[in-house]
């Protein structure tokens, strides 16, 4: 998948934001609200671990792409892109994953600071 890709879905994805949720999947996820948004995000998510845990490489690829589709949906959702993402990648590109965690204070672990103090 190409940037182009990315961005003409991100595109479909944004048209379908005013689209009737009768007649649109994505406009019917968005207007279930955020927690049905970032659900389905979760489930396709644990799709992905699960095929992973399976070692099934054809459905590992099969729900990563479920999972980018609603991610996107999530980032329309929120108001951001894919560029907006790709350009964080970039900016991260070349960093050690040690000294990303360090800078961000989160000792290695991925989870925000605030969630480490809990």
């Amino acid at each position: 998948m190409s940037t182009d890709t990315l961005a003409r879905l991100a595109a479909v994805i944004e048209s379908r934001k005013g689209a009737s949720p009768e007649a649109s999947y994505v406009a019917r996820l968005l207007a279930k609200g955020t927690d049905a948004v970032l659900k389905k995000v979760g489930e396709e998510a644990t799709e992905v671990v699960m095929a992973g845990k399976d070692g099934d490489a054809a459905r590992i690829v099969a729900e990563t792409a479920d999972l980018w589709f609603h991610t996107l949906i999530a980032l329309a959702h929120f108001g951001v892109g894919p560029a907006q993402v790709l350009a964080e990648l970039e900016r991260r590109e070349g960093l050690s994953g040690l000294a990303e965690f360090a800078r961000r204070g989160d000792g290695g672990t991925g989870a925000a600071p605030q969630e480490q103090r809990r």
